[in-house]
């Protein structure tokens, strides 16, 4: 038994090495070709790198043991019991409770506060965010019980976020379409994609690759109407000069930036804590529903608690190692690169760095494995990633295009879902649940810190430009792109097999 788990994990092992070479060979090459320095801390990368592989391989096998095997019971203890109101608020709870603790989200929000010169509470954006979630995955489970195509779904949401985009302040659009990006953590995505093919699984006449996916597209999408909302009522109820905004913007990103790039040992226990802390209250929702919903045991429970204690301890790990060897050096980069006023580096690097991070992007990693297991092969895991690695890419790079030419994103976005919606009607129908949830599980722990440096370092260091309406917005281009050339990807293997036959 032990013997078997020690090869299954040497085989994880190594195909996270392998998954963290493309961003080896970005970060060498732009350090030693472009920057033409050697950093200082270069042992301390890759001990870092070398524990985020480990913490890659130690979250997969948690997945498999754990997250998985838990959220797909607990549907179709829920289909069974037949009981649509406790499914769709066990939904809504693990939306919210998930959310309102994601960390990515309480560094945007606390972000978004300090540059809004106070107009934006913190609190109640986080809240905002958390319930729009929490409303997207019960309205994503009802989709499933209904048996209703997503595209409808997911084309009348995008006319909401245009229409809303032209009556909402200037400086909410870009955290608005963001705050999109941020709200799918590493540990949900796992977990509610498990509850989504879990749930379409049980119910006579779904299919898991068609009816399966497609709540982290709800989730993507319902907070980018929910934070416009609450910008068009918090900035018709408090005005205030756009000078003040801008002041106080320079200081809290120059501050954030400090912040996030420093890294100290003595942190090691109280990092592990917020890991903790943060699984916590998925695992409270679980746990309530399984025994005082359901009133019924947990299957396998040393077995899920195992696959837990391994996601918590991947995912620690995984942090630390960028903390030690990627965060440090890719923010050096990125920033040493728009002082050096050369804008195809700046592209290039946006377009390298997209892609390489997203191959390593735990959260796509997980959604490929089950993409494949549920199409029955029709789905390659690797092709997936790669697509959906190329469509971040160029998503980086058009998006630090529109930073250094100064347009406004809205026009950028629009198009995006306009090209999204015309192939929706071309791509097969499996594909398309599986490209929309792409665009949500792109930004996880990996792409959105490097990518948010990118963008607010650009808007800070190009004159003319506002931090607060040009910095954010990368986010919601690395999340729109995927699904493009992820429903690509998917003509293009329809082509091949129609040729084939």
């Amino acid at each position: 038994m032990f013997m078997e788990s020690a090869k299954i994990f040497l085989t994880d092992l190594k195909n996270s090495f392998k998954d963290l070479v493309p961003i080896i060979i970005v970060v060498t090459f732009f350090q030693a070709a472009i920057v033409q320095t050697m950093p200082e801390n270069l042992s301390s990368i890759i001990i870092g790198l070398i524990i985020v592989a480990v913490g890659l391989a130690l979250f997969i096998r948690g997945l498999e043991l754990g997250i998985f095997p838990i959220g797909e019971n607990l549907a179709i203890d829920f289909a069974k019991k037949g009981s649509v109101f406790w499914l769709l608020l066990f939904a809504f709870t693990i939306g919210f409770s998930t959310t309102v603790a994601e960390p990515a989200l309480i560094a945007i929000a606390d972000k978004a506060a300090a540059i809004s010169a106070g107009k934006i509470d913190a609190f109640f954006l986080r809240m905002t965010v958390a319930f729009s979630v929490g409303f997207a995955i019960a309205l994503g489970v009802f989709r499933i019980l209904t048996g209703h195509p997503i595209h409808y779904y997911i084309i009348a949401g995008y006319i909401l976020v245009v229409g809303i985009t032209f009556f909402a302040p200037k400086e909410i659009i870009g955290l608005a379409y963001d705050s999109g990006g941020v709200t799918t953590s590493t540990v949900t995505v796992p977990l509610v994609a498990a509850l989504g093919i879990g749930l379409a699984t049980s119910i006579k006449g779904r299919n898991p690759a068609i009816d399966g996916f497609g709540l982290i597209a709800f989730a993507s999408l319902t907070p980018m109407i929910f934070v416009q909302l609450y910008g068009i009522i918090v900035y018709a109820l408090v005005p205030e000069s756009a000078e003040a905004a801008i002041a106080v913007v320079e200081d809290a990103v120059s501050k954030a930036i400090k912040e996030e790039s420093s890294f100290n040992l003595s942190n090691i226990f109280w990092d592990l804590l917020a890991v903790i802390k943060d699984v916590l209250p998925i695992l409270a929702v679980i746990f309530f529903f399984q025994y005082a919903v359901i009133k019924k045991a947990v299957a396998h429970l040393h077995k899920i608690i195992v696959g837990i204690v391994l996601v918590i301890l991947g995912l620690y790990a995984f942090i630390l190692g960028l903390e030690m060897g990627l965060f440090p050096i890719g923010e050096t980069i990125a920033f040493q690169l728009t002082s050096m006023k050369n804008d195809l580096l700046i592209y290039l690097f946006g377009f390298l760095i997209g892609f390489s991070t997203t191959m390593a992007e735990p959260a796509l990693l997980a959604i490929a494995i089950k993409a494949e297991e549920v199409s029955e092969g029709r789905i390659n895991q690797t092709f997936l990633r790669v697509a959906v690695a190329v469509g971040v890419a160029i998503g980086i790079a058009l998006g630090a295009f529109r930073i250094v030419v100064g347009d406004p994103i809205h026009y950028y976005i629009i198009v995006g879902y306009i090209v999204v919606i015309a192939m929706t009607y071309f791509a097969p129908r499996y594909i398309i649940p599986i490209a929309y949830d792409s665009g949500g599980v792109t930004t996880s722990t990996v792409t959105v810190p490097l990518v948010a440096a990118l963008g607010l370092g650009l808007a800070e260091n190009i004159e003319g430009r506002n931090p607060l309406i040009d910095g954010f917005g990368l986010i919601a281009f690395a999340s729109l792109f995927p699904m493009i050339t992820v429903m690509g990807y998917g003509i293009y293997a329809q082509y091949l097999a129609k040729k084939e036959a």
